[in-house]
């Protein structure tokens, strides 16, 4: 019986066998960890907005950008080591993914002390530049200086998770994440419903699932001496590695620092229209994680894929798995889109009672429902892109997409929306002007895959056939 699990969800090789096939058994795993871990932070939601109530749910809402934005150094070294470990393992060359993987850990080390040391005064400032009201203030402040004490296990399971994935891995960290998240539930309830420690105990709680499903996955990966071959020894800088790491992560970083920095912008927008906008908007974009989960984790099995078929010179196998990809993301999001339309409201109604959020909130919902359709093709082609190492030009359609037409387009759309019901602007705003990014970020996306300037990237040389 466990071996027939194993096959179906163990490391997998993607440069032989059908490539649909190799796609979804790899996404199929990793769609429910990642289901399982975005339960983190919605478990702590749910509970803290119905136990504690909306102002508290607003105070996590603002507090998650501030928190992504410094979590980018992770995200910077993840893709820059799941880039490496997928294409090294495609040329079957486990030296070097070795070493790429040892000098991964050693950045994300020094990335845990940047973000701890910086994250934890920067907290209430950062509050104060984003608008956040008084009444959500200290709490918010609370919640982020927790989070930033428990950046490790953040760091570690994010990098190791990446290192799996480009192994192909995907069983053992569904198994963690399915278990701690069970963790973060009892624990959630036991330190917000049973000891009363509002949104302390709901940081608490997330930072210590997440320590110990990081050290689980630490333990996993050196135990796994047949395809890793790793050492202490490997933990020392090389040049090479280190730089590669952050060559093909600064990019990614650099992107998604400007993404949250664009999102830290629209927050003080929603934030100016108070409390019970901010509420709403908290819920909506819990409900907006889950769906947007099927387009990022097909992304993620497109990098994977990618970078194992180019390390392997089979250009052939990354443009069938391409045309995939797309196919079963497209499908994915027109069935979440009818989902969202006749559930929005019940899914709404897990994070709060009051019924003037789940309106606004539902309105939100039909107002990005196009959006997520779009995004499919966003997502899976930016995916393909940076498996084959191009993560440069994601990283200026990023910038592009959330400075240049995102920021500009809520603005404007809230200037022009302002009545006596709304002062600072209509809250529709904040969504149609997504709307409107992930358009324009779909059609630069697609145009540059179509250029094939992506195919010159990789670390391994390939050839056309």
């Amino acid at each position: 019986m466990w071996s027939k699990f194993k096959a179906l969800f163990g490391a997998q090789d993607m440069t032989v066998g059908s490539p649909s096939k190799a796609l979804l058994m790899f996404a199929l795993p990793m769609l429910i960890g990642n289901i399982a871990q975005l339960l983190y932070s919605t478990v702590d939601s749910v509970i803290v907005g119905k136990y504690v109530g909306d102002l508290a749910l607003g105070a996590i809402g603002v507090s998650g950008p501030i928190v992504n934005m410094f979590l980018i150094l992770f995200m910077a070294i993840g893709t820059g080591v799941t880039v490496m470990v997928s294409q090294y393992f495609g040329a079957r060359e486990y030296d070097r993914m070795g070493l790429s993987i040892g000098n991964s850990i050693t950045l994300i080390l020094i990335a845990v002390v940047i973000i701890t040391g910086a994250g934890i005064p920067l907290s209430a400032p950062l509050l104060r530049v984003t608008n956040t009201t008084a009444d959500i203030f200290d709490m918010a402040h609370v919640y982020l200086v927790i989070m930033f004490i428990g950046a490790f296990g953040n760091g570690f399971y994010n990098i190791i998770s990446g290192v799996l994935r480009g192994l192909g891995e995907s069983v053992y960290p569904l198994l963690v994440l399915l278990a701690t998240t069970v963790l973060n539930i009892a624990l959630d309830l036991l330190f917000v419903c049973v000891f009363k420690m509002g949104v302390a105990g709901a940081a608490w709680a997330t930072i210590i699932a997440q320590t110990v499903s990081a050290v689980a996955c630490l333990v996993k990966l050196f135990m796994m001496k047949d395809i890793v071959r790793l050492n202490l020894k490997m933990l020392k800088p090389v040049g090479f590695y280190t730089k590669k790491i952050i060559m093909l992560g600064l990019p990614t970083g650099v992107a998604q620092g400007i993404l949250f920095v664009s999102i830290l912008f629209v927050q003080s927008l929603i934030n100016s229209m108070g409390s019970m906008v901010v509420a709403c908007t908290t819920a909506v974009m819990r409900v907006d994680s889950f769906a947007m989960l099927p387009c990022q984790t097909f992304s993620m099995a497109a990098s994977t894929y990618t970078g194992q078929n180019m390390g392997a010179n089979r250009m052939d196998r990354v443009r069938q798995g391409t045309k995939a990809v797309v196919a079963m993301s497209l499908t994915a999001s027109v069935a979440l889109v009818a989902l969202l339309l006749i559930f929005g409201k019940f899914a709404l109604s897990w994070f709060t009672d009051t019924q003037a959020v789940i309106d606004m909130g539902y309105r939100m919902i039909c107002i990005m429902s196009v959006a997520y359709i779009v995004m499919a093709f966003m997502q899976c082609f930016g995916g393909v892109m940076r498996g084959a190492g191009d993560t440069m030009a994601t990283m200026w359609i990023t910038i592009c997409v959330n400075v240049v037409v995102r920021i500009p387009a809520a603005y404007i759309w809230a200037y022009f929306t302002r009545s006596a019901e709304w002062p600072t602007g209509s809250p529709d705003s904040i969504y149609a002007s997504m709307v409107i990014a992930w358009v324009v970020g779909a059609v630069i996306t697609i145009s540059y895959y179509c250029t094939g300037r992506w195919k010159k990237k990789a670390l391994v040389p390939v050839t056309e056939e």
